[in-house]
């Protein structure tokens, strides 16, 4: 889960951002805490600034008083909003902010389901809260509620949101990290059959594995290890525990991953566009090299497995557009290795299909705008962390507030408002500073 947390002198920007998504049904509130509620149990921005105003009349010396945080679960996640309510409690209470008058929206207009909280650095006597180690502390804070909720952990490594899978390097140093950053968001985010086809995606980004059994205790042991392959295949470098890698590297998730995948690739029949590109071409190329460049250029790989005699015993297909990996055999006899070594070990030249029309990969095909994959495959991830900015350019919230002055707290500069209460509110604080100015 990714926690973004921002502080601001803007209070009314806050609340109308978050508000405004609700006005247009893109958001609601799921919990208030210490909180003015209209009659009918709804918030509104006036209500809601009524409740803060108390700590901003204590406030004496913090410049930026207005807590906004955001908290991201994978997408993959599905959490109710009674869970999503408890997450936020949670975050504020172990932040130190459990007892501040907080309002939690959460936001529907986007794939991404998220919430955002509202609240105060200061507390009713207008002490500042503890923000040391915030950062460490928020990243703490997430990582227990992911274990608490049965959440997809954060790679803590993966800084950036659709950051790019890289193969390991075992030359360049941080050999553990650089499998963590592969074996993580592959094991979450792909779709495969089989421990054989996991450990086939793996290779392609130069990480091997290995099952390993025997006994512990007396009792029969199942696990996994990962180490590090060079250019050639080979393992390189030591083996390392999958515990190492979290759970989602184990076998027992591992065999979940398998389970959800077969419902899933059914259920959106997956198989069909592989199938339908790699048959394609295969009728418009005449050698190995021909082949998998023509995958490549429609977003797939091809990953054949041979003997010392040049024979080609395995074919697996990774599917980078719908992060799909399918063995040879299990799409069909067509498919089979047997099938590609007689074509390409044993036949010197076959009729190619020069008939763009009739292709199923020519330029109007809806499947012929593949994206661009280098040797270093662009594949989108679901990273999460914890940071505390919220200037990230993928955002769907403001980001720095341009505004001055503690007394701009309720309206910021790129809004203008004429509402009486916030007028009201405002110069109830101008006087307030200006006695203490006098005393």
């Amino acid at each position: 889960m990714i926690a973004k947390i921002s502080s601001s002198n803007t209070l009314y920007g806050a609340l109308a951002y978050n508000q405004n998504k609700v006005e247009a049904d893109h958001a609601k509130v799921i919990f208030a805490n210490r909180m003015i509620e209209n009659p009918d149990g709804s918030f509104d921005i006036h209500t809601c600034l009524q409740s803060f105003e108390p700590y901003l009349l204590a406030n004496k010396r913090t410049e930026k008083p207005v807590l906004h945080v955001s908290l991201n679960p994978d997408p993959q996640d599905k959490l109710t909003d009674e869970q999503l309510s408890e997450i936020a409690q949670i975050y504020m209470q172990k932040m130190g902010y459990g007892d501040q008058p907080f309002i939690v929206y959460k936001h529907e207009d986007i794939d991404r389901k998220h919430i955002h909280i509202v609240s105060l650095r200061v507390d009713e006597t207008g002490k500042k809260i503890d923000h040391n180690f915030e950062h460490r502390r928020s990243m703490d804070v997430c990582r227990e509620l992911e274990q608490r909720y049965n959440l997809i952990p954060a790679d803590q490594k993966q800084r950036q949101e659709g950051a790019p899978l890289k193969p390991v390097n075992h030359v360049s140093g941080d050999v553990k990290h650089q499998i963590a950053n592969v074996i993580r968001p592959i094991a979450r985010n792909y779709h495969f059959l089989s421990l054989k086809e996991y450990k086939a995606l793996l290779s392609y980004y130069n990480v091997g594995m290995e099952e390993v059994r025997g006994e512990l205790g007396g009792k029969p042991y199942q696990g996994i290890v990962y180490f590090a392959l060079n250019e050639n295949g080979e393992k390189v470098g030591t083996p390392f525990k999958s515990s190492l890698f979290g759970k989602v590297a184990g076998i027992a998730a591992l065999e979940n991953r398998i389970e959800k995948s077969e419902k899933t690739i059914k259920e959106k029949g997956l198989k069909e566009r592989s199938k339908r590109v790699i048959a394609a071409a295969l009728r418009t190329t005449n050698t190995r090299q021909e082949f998998e460049k023509a995958l490549q250029k429609q977003g797939m790989t091809a990953i054949f497995r041979t003997n010392e005699e040049g024979r080609i015993y395995g074919a697996t297909f990774i599917d980078h557009q719908q992060n799909c990996v399918f063995n040879g055999s299990r799409l069909g006899k067509d498919f089979s290795a047997n099938v590609f070594n007689n074509l390409f070990n044993e036949t010197a030249n076959r009729p190619v299909d020069n008939h763009p029309e009739q292709s199923q990969t020519n330029e109007n095909h809806p499947d012929n705008n593949p994206p661009n994959l280098p040797q270093s495959p662009q594949t989108p991830l679901f990273s999460l962390n914890s940071s505390i900015s919220f200037d990230h350019p993928n955002t769907d919230y403001p980001t720095t507030d341009t505004s001055t002055g503690l007394f701009s707290i309720f309206s910021p500069a790129a809004s203008s408002s004429d509402d009486f209460e916030e007028q009201a509110l405002t110069r109830r604080l101008k006087k307030k500073r200006k006695k203490t100015i006098n005393h």
